[in-house]
């Protein structure tokens, strides 16, 4: 899931911008009342509810009371992705090393079908932008069946459409934010501001409290000003060429030479796990830094877990995965040694589907833990398509290992659920920090992002906590305690953005929690010392 795509789907919340606040529920916990600090913002997923009033996973207090005392074993961490930089200098510590293969000389010393692959392997090649799915299928009815045809070319074809209103969007999005941002500048008396000095700025004069509001908002989505004109820029250009009429549709995949419809067709790729374009690799190093982002070495953030090492599988590109490389990513990172998984991917079209369940079949056989982003369109995956997934009818679970996520904005009470998050009370199991995440991106600097994208990854560095510190735990059990430990959320919350909607938290989510790690590890330390007194479910 590429940032372009989560700006892409929050403009709209932008459009709705308003000063008043809404709270029509009275949570169980006393929600902060004062702006968070930067500081705090940069780590609010590792604070406490009950001490800090944030809705974090309370991993520093996990921290302080129950793990400074003790040694936990190393823990590899898969990272199927876009390509992680590994050497950034706050996570080059943590990189995974094969050690039975001898770098450069050319041979595959391991016999595992992969040339060379010292920190993992690119499945993607020099391939960065791709097609989405329901793209491919249009182009090739043979895919699939005649109704997922039909459906995936309606989706193609209602691009036009999308496009003309995201186009309008997006200049309406670009001008008001060129102007709040001079309006800012002159008010703040300089070019560059942070988003504390924003939030302290009082004004009675409408026109800066509007400035306020929406620079407010577009800090929010995680890029500098700058970087977000140039992204907003960069996707009404490519509106633009959707605009200008029919054009050829581009084979991305000719420069692999693979077939990317025989699963047994390996030979392609290479070694390079960073891509050939290091700034396109900020998605899976961010993903990359939430999990691991070496931890009190005052650089940047630091990471959910320590002990971990991250094996990084490059397979997704800009558009939509192959169901091929997503499939041999895991099979490749689960035979390398990954107990845990983190898949900050997804889409709504899978033509071969079953390759990836067998491949979460092959991770649970292996005791290995997958963690999924639940996927940033508002919508209830109960209902409509999101793949992968681990429950093929949308009802019945064919594997135990795989865990998805939700995300959670850092203000707790109505508006706690992110506006962009799926849910499901079904398909998905537990929420998590996913607005406003601090950690590494390509060449040694740091940003917020946002999206499930982050929420899994907070979710994949508290598994490999307990898969450290509690090694003889399954990968099911692992599972379970994230789910039943976790804080509950007994109130009605916004779903989608729209105040107007309002649900019940539990009809969200199948555990109707968020995960909260120093609970996961005291239910750990239980379980371990007296495993058949916690049964656990399914």
């Amino acid at each position: 899931m590429k940032i372009s795509k989560l700006i892409r789907l929050s403009v709209f919340a932008f459009l709705a911008i308003s000063l008043t606040a809404n709270a029509q529920n009275t949570p169980a916990f006393t929600p902060k009342k004062t702006a968070l600090t930067e500081t705090q913002l940069q780590r609010w997923s590792h604070l406490d509810l009950s001490n800090d009033s944030i809705p974090g996973m309370s991993v520093d207090k996990a921290y302080a009371e129950l793990l400074k005392d003790k040694k936990g074993t190393t823990v590899i961490v898969g990272i199927v992705d876009s390509g992680v930089d590994i050497e950034h200098d706050d996570l080059k510590s943590v990189v995974w090393t094969n050690k039975k293969e001898i770098p450069g000389n050319g041979k595959d010393d391991d016999k595992n079908g992969y040339i060379d692959d010292i920190h993992g392997w690119n499945f993607l090649g020099d391939i960065t932008k791709e097609n989405y799915e329901y793209e491919r299928i249009a182009n090739n009815k043979n895919l699939v069946d005649e109704p997922t045809f039909l459906k995936a070319k309606a989706a193609n074809d209602k691009k036009f459409e999308d496009a003309k209103a995201g186009k309008a969007q997006m200049e309406m999005a670009m001008t008001a934010t060129k102007n709040a941002d001079e309006v800012l500048q002159k008010h703040l008396g300089k070019s560059v501001y942070t988003a504390d000095e924003v939030a302290k700025i009082e004004s009675s004069d409408a026109e800066i409290k509007r400035s306020k509001a929406i620079i407010g908002q577009m800090l929010n989505y995680g890029l500098p000003i700058p970087d977000l004109l140039s992204e907003i820029k960069k996707q009404s250009d490519q509106m633009d060429v959707i605009l200008s009429g029919p054009k050829s549709y581009t084979d991305y995949r000719k420069i692999l030479g693979d077939n990317p419809e025989d699963l047994k067709d390996t030979k392609y790729g290479n070694n390079n796990v960073i891509g050939p374009d290091k700034n396109e690799a900020l998605h899976g190093t961010h993903v990359a830094g939430i999990v691991a982002q070496t931890r009190n070495n005052n650089i940047g953030g630091d990471g959910i877990a320590n002990n971990v090492q991250i094996l990084t599988a490059r397979a997704v590109p800009d558009g939509d995965e192959y169901d091929k490389d997503i499939a041999l990513a895991i099979r490749y990172a689960v035979d390398n040694g990954a107990k845990v998984i983190n898949g900050s991917f997804g889409k709504a079209f899978s033509p071969h589907k079953q390759w990836v369940y067998d491949a979460i079949k092959y991770a649970e056989k292996k005791d290995v833990l997958i963690v999924h982003a639940a996927g940033n369109d508002a919508k209830d995956i109960d209902i409509e398509d999101n793949f992968p997934n681990d429950s093929d009818d949308k009802k019945t679970e064919f594997a135990s290992n795989l865990i998805t996520v939700g995300a959670l904005y850092y203000e707790y009470g109505a508006k706690v659920v992110a506006d962009f998050s799926n849910f499901g009370q079904l398909n998905v199991d537990v929420f998590a920090p996913g607005v406003q995440i601090y950690a590494t991106v390509p060449n040694n600097t740091f940003q917020f992002l946002q999206g499930t994208s982050m929420a899994s990854p907070n979710v994949a560095g508290v598994a490999a906590l307990i898969r450290s510190y509690y090694p003889k735990l399954s990968a099911k059990q692992v599972k379970q305690i994230l789910m039943d430990s976790g804080n509950p959320i007994t109130q009605d919350v916004i779903v989608g953005g729209d105040e107007s909607n309002q649900k019940p938290f539990t009809t969200l989510a199948v555990s109707g929690k968020m995960v909260n790690a120093y609970n996961a590890l005291v239910m750990a330390e239980q379980m371990s010392k007296n495993p058949k007194q916690n049964k656990i479910k399914g």
